[in-house]
């Protein structure tokens, strides 16, 4: 036999991935709150609430972040007195006061020197002994054994102490601490963070689960890290019958991916609140910041939400050298310490130039080919936006400014001159790109205000091919421009609109004949106000974002095809669990999902999708949402043995499988939980 077709095929991928519809206008919500609660964007009303719920929780989340540095650099004392300034309720727990002791006699050892040694000592005899005596039962036991660290040398591979001089063991008590101080101050992530937590960690597994090769593996390995903090566990023993309902544990374990005994301590220490434990695990999962905030800040440039990084040409770029030069001639340049008690409050910083990179203008074109056409497109968008101020539209300066968690890394070894070019150029080489965003931004604006006809003219004073290659787009816009017509009374217009543009495109794609024999039907309803009020564009703006951004250059973000991506997945994992996600209202997971757009939302689908080709197949059924945006509930081939929730139950907790199986294995056995326990057992 061939050993070619020997070989294992590769595994398959998401069929109709790219069509999942999302809500963008409620993914803009959870973004902007996002990025207020880490204070990434400057908010006007962000200094008058200083004392609101969300800047407490945004000073807690700082304090424990400075905490968990100290204990990742060995710096026990530091944290002790943090803790006794902050949270002194913290260490009423002796089990968690005697591992900083015992960590602290460790580091001190680690340093070595006669005098720490001595230190050493005397911790032992005024804290880690008399802490080790009420700790828990085996807290002695554990006293005694580090004492052999006296004898047996760090780098000793072979004694029986080398997990206590582990570094390791300092990261496990940085994240036990984080876990435990996160809960104790109420200072949750904001929710946008813990629904990407959750919704990668869901679409890894069902990715694993199903054998299904992930789009999104690059961005998804590199995000969401593997290791988890250590969790927070209670006080008292653990060895009770726990008083929680097994719906809740079973809910718990297998949404967090946690054993049956886990999810119980977890609902101890939550003291019994399901959804406060499910925030405790979840924010368990480590991100990584500094690319969730690439992704945020890219999202938000392309959305229009804050400004890009260039600066605005109408502002001055002289104003800006000046400026900086004379932080460099001065000496002032600011340089960001990430072990800072207080990172993120550079209001005064300037973007790294290089963040905007990700943006492609035009292809593979040079810099003086960009250049070339810099001129075309400033018109263009200076023409656009001062039409747009006519209508009514488009100030940007509603925008808000990106600051960031750091101010700028000045390069201490360039000069002064060489900075000053730096930033100039990185000026003129963002400002076509500047402009196509401008250009983007307007044409998505004019969208969401329902001004069709305004559209369909500048697109087509800008490309006049742009619609030959977007069909569905040009039905869209001429269907609101006719709807608008008939609303206004104007029944010839609208008339001369259906016949010179909807009737023809839907002789081109049969498809559009249904949606076009519902909009005719209009006229039957002439006083209704279909336009505005009952009809939302936001959907339709986004495809024609998407659209006019690729054909201008501009990629949509990386977080645009996650957010598609995993949701997608989440909605066949609880089709596959034959229940419903009892945590994404707690999210906001089920506002992502409700498109309910009247719009044509299997067409609008297709324009959002990754591939924008004009005959790109609608969504298949098995990936389409319920209509009031929830996942479903069961599936009807198991007949009725999903209702017997009791015996599902069972099953899940005797035999530790997830619910889908579980279910899967009564409709074999007549519902019979018992039965299947024997069989299994047998």
């Amino acid at each position: 036999m061939d050993s070619s077709s020997s070989s294992s095929p590769p595994p398959p991928s998401f069929p109709q991935l790219s069509q999942s519809p999302v809500n963008w206008e409620a993914l803009d919500s959870l973004v902007i709150e996002f990025a207020k609660s880490e204070n990434l964007i400057e908010d006007s009303s962000s200094s008058t609430s200083s004392s609101s719920p969300s800047s407490s929780s945004y000073q807690y989340r700082l304090l424990i972040l400075q905490i968990r540095r100290l204990l990742q650099s060995g710096n026990i004392d530091s944290v002790i007195h943090l803790l006794r300034h902050h949270a002194p309720s913290v260490l009423d727990d002796h089990r968690l006061l005697f591992r900083l002791q015992k960590q602290k006699f460790i580091e001190l050892l680690r340093k070595g020197s006669a005098e720490d040694v001595k230190s050493a000592i005397d911790c032992i005899r005024t804290a880690l002994a008399p802490s080790a005596l009420d700790a828990y039962p085996e807290a002695y036991e554990e006293f005694k054994h580090v004492l052999l660290a006296f004898i047996y040398d760090k780098e000793d591979l072979t004694s029986p102490v080398v997990n206590e001089w582990s570094e390791k063991r300092l990261f496990e008590l940085a994240g036990l601490m984080t876990s435990v101080l996160r809960a104790h101050l109420n200072a949750y992530d904001p929710l946008f963070s813990m629904a990407i937590r959750y919704l990668i960690s869901i679409h890894k597994g069902y990715c694993f689960r199903q054998g299904i090769s992930s789009p999104i593996t690059d961005l998804t390995e590199r995000l969401l890290l593997e290791e988890r903090d250590l969790p927070a566990t209670p006080q008292e023993a653990l060895f009770e019958a726990p008083p929680f309902d097994e719906v809740d544990i079973q809910a718990l374990a297998h949404a967090v991916e946690l054993t049956r005994q886990g999810a119980v301590d977890s609902l101890k220490f939550a003291k019994g609140d399901l959804f406060q434990a499910f925030q405790n695990e979840v924010c368990r999962m480590r991100l990584d910041v500094n690319i969730l905030d690439e992704l945020i800040h890219e999202y938000c440039v392309y959305r229009g939400i804050v400004n890009s990084g260039a600066p605005n040409q109408t502002e001055s770029e002289s104003t800006l050298s000046a400026d900086f030069s004379f932080e460099v001639r001065s000496g002032s340049s600011k340089v960001a310490d990430t072990e800072m008690d207080s990172p993120g409050t550079g209001a005064g910083s300037i973007q790294n130039p290089d963040s905007e990179e990700r943006y492609p203008c035009g292809g593979g074109i040079s810099s003086h080919e960009d250049c070339s056409t810099s001129g075309m497109y400033r018109d263009k968008a200076s023409k656009i936006m001062q039409r747009n101020k006519s209508r009514g539209v488009g100030d940007r300066n509603k925008r808000k400014r990106w600051r960031g968690r750091d101010d700028i890394h000045v390069n201490a070894n360039m000069s002064e001159e060489q900075q000053v070019s730096e930033i100039l150029s990185a000026i003129d080489a963002n400002g076509s790109k500047e402009d196509k965003f401008e250009i983007m931004l307007a044409l998505k604006e004019l969208t969401s205000k329902g001004m069709a006809a305004e559209v369909v003219e500048e697109i087509n004073d800008m490309d006049h091919t742009f619609f030959a290659q977007h069909h569905l787009l040009l039905f869209q816009l001429k269907r609101i421009e006719f709807l608008k017509l008939v609303n206004s009374g104007d029944h010839t217009s609208a008339l001369k609109v259906a016949c010179s543009h909807l009737g023809p495109l839907a002789t081109r794609d049969p498809t559009l004949l249904k949606p076009l024999k519902e909009t005719l039907l209009a006229f039957l309803t002439p006083n209704e106000k279909l336009v505005g009020e009952n009809l939302s564009f936001n959907a339709l703006s986004t495809s024609l974002q998407v659209a006019i951004g690729r054909r201008l250059g501009i990629e949509e973000p990386q977080l645009m095809k996650i957010m598609r991506t995993t949701l997608h997945t989440h909605n066949e994992w609880f089709k596959l669990q034959m229940c419903k996600d009892r945590f994404e209202g707690l999210l906001n997971i089920d506002l992502l999902k409700q498109v309910n757009d009247p719009m044509m939302p299997d067409t609008l689908s297709k324009l959002s999708g990754d591939n924008h080709s004009s005959s790109q197949g609608t969504a298949t059924s098995s990936s389409r949402m319920h209509e009031d945006g929830s996942s479903p509930t069961q599936v009807s081939s198991t007949g009725d043995v999903a209702s017997d929730e009791t015996a599902i139950l069972k099953v899940m907790e005797f035999l530790a499988l997830p619910r889908a199986d579980a279910i899967h294995l009564l409709a074999q056995y007549d519902g019979n939980a018992e039965t299947v326990i024997q069989q299994i057992f047998a």
